[in-house]
């Protein structure tokens, strides 16, 4: 093979190297530099003294070859090219200095699929409820096209084994299983955890994405206010009972989804009450409502992650992004409208999954819980998502609640 190979790619490093330097990487991904004048190399970058891997397989249609010297190139078979240069520098990653740096390397615009880029989860069961449409179903079809078992936990059947479907036609070799939960019903959810426990499997990833917005004031089976139901109390009561699942199948994470509306929630301890957070028809405003839930997800997920932290319980919360075109508005015509006004300006819904799909997956968030992400970075939540009294509160209330409703608990 003559030294005249034509090199296609570039690698995605936005530090500029002096010339006469060029950037490797080695078969086991760590990234290296060499110097053709000085016949030198080096693990840090020339200019920024910054060390980077690339983790994953080569993308499709690449293979690793090796000529009689030694030397490895690569070849593109679907472009016929040939290149010295590892087609997985275009995503290289640097290497993080602590377990408590976060760099951001996804923002806003990159899609569920980008984060997932080079990724295997073929040994992961991921559960996500509200996983027949929008954000819910691009971030179990993101998963399930990268080898994850995915259950998809959902109240319309029909409309999950559409979507299942759909996901199987894409990609036939997909692991994708529906299974009924309705969270307007807490015997819906208490039957969906023996269920999920009967089938024996593991549970990885439990991500709590169902919620709804801007319903007018509906009383479920259970007499309490249907957001606050559906948002906080159905999930935290399914995260309880599969809570021995998640600890026996560690690593685990739980992510749960909130919102930015948690900031504008006025909830304090002595207003964690049934009026407050389940009011009746007369003293109900929906957005109120949503607000007090998005907070009380924050809550819930911080105190959790206080509980099972020691149990390699990683427990994270996000926001996913401001009014895209999901279902969630489907219920006044204001708010349908208002939501279609703003959708050029808005994320996709592969985008709205992107920040999901980080917290599930990204390894340098292994362990560090009890964080809220936005747009895939970190960023501080409320002050009062930070108040632990006021997460004991919530916790202490919501297991009282469910008691009075179902029973004994563990918790």
């Amino acid at each position: 093979m003559s030294a005249s190979m034509e090199s296609i790619l570039d690698t995605d490093s936005e530090d500029e190297m002096a010339p006469g330097w060029e950037e490797r990487v080695t078969v086991e991904g760590k990234v290296y530099y060499a110097n053709h004048e000085t016949k030198v190399t080096q693990w840090t970058h020339p200019s920024t003294g910054k060390k980077k891997t690339v983790k994953g397989e080569l993308p499709y249609g690449w293979e690793r070859c090796f000529g009689d010297d030694g030397t490895v190139f690569y070849v593109d078979h679907i472009n016929k090219k040939t290149t010295y240069t590892d087609p997985r520098l275009a995503f290289a990653e640097e290497v993080k200095s602590s377990i408590m740096d976060f760099r951001q390397k996804f923002d806003g615009s990159s899609t569920a699929l980008q984060i997932l880029h080079g990724r295997d989860m073929g040994t992961k069961y991921v559960l996500v409820t509200g996983a027949n449409s929008g954000i819910g179903l691009e971030t179990a079809r993101s998963l399930a096209l990268h080898g994850a078992t995915v259950i998809m936990a959902c109240r319309n059947l029909n409309a999950a084994r559409e979507c299942r479907a759909a996901i199987v036609k894409e990609m036939p070799k997909a692991k994708v299983e529906v299974m009924h939960l309705d969270l307007a019903s807490l015997r819906s959810v208490r039957e969906f955890a023996e269920t999920y426990k009967n089938t024996g499997w593991p549970l990885h990833i439990l991500i709590l994405n169902a919620a709804v917005f801007g319903v007018p004031w509906q009383e479920t089976e259970d007499g309490l206010e249907l957001t606050f139901q559906v948002n906080h109390l159905a999930h935290f009561y399914l995260t309880l009972l599969l809570q021995p699942v998640l600890v026996k199948s560690a690593p685990a994470r739980v992510v749960v989804v909130s919102s930015e509306s948690h900031r504008f929630s006025g909830l304090t301890k002595e207003t964690v009450n049934l009026e407050s957070l389940s009011p009746p028809a007369s003293k109900y405003s929906d957005i109120r409502a949503y607000n007090h839930s998005k907070l009380c997800n924050v809550l819930f997920a911080n105190m959790l992650c206080t509980k099972l932290g020691t149990q390699r319980v990683t427990v994270l919360s996000l926001h996913p992004g401001n009014m895209m075109s999901s279902s969630l508005a489907r219920h006044w015509w204001l708010y349908r409208l208002l939501f279609t006004l703003v959708r050029p300006f808005t994320k996709s819904m592969q985008q709205g999954a992107a920040t999901t799909v980080y917290c599930a997956v990204a390894k340098e968030l292994e362990g560090v819980g009890g964080l809220y992400f936005n747009s895939c970075c970190r960023c501080e939540a409320s002050p009062k998502a930070h108040d632990p009294d006021l997460a004991e509160t919530l916790w202490q209330f919501s297991v009282k609640l469910l008691q009075s409703k179902v029973g004994e608990i563990s918790t």
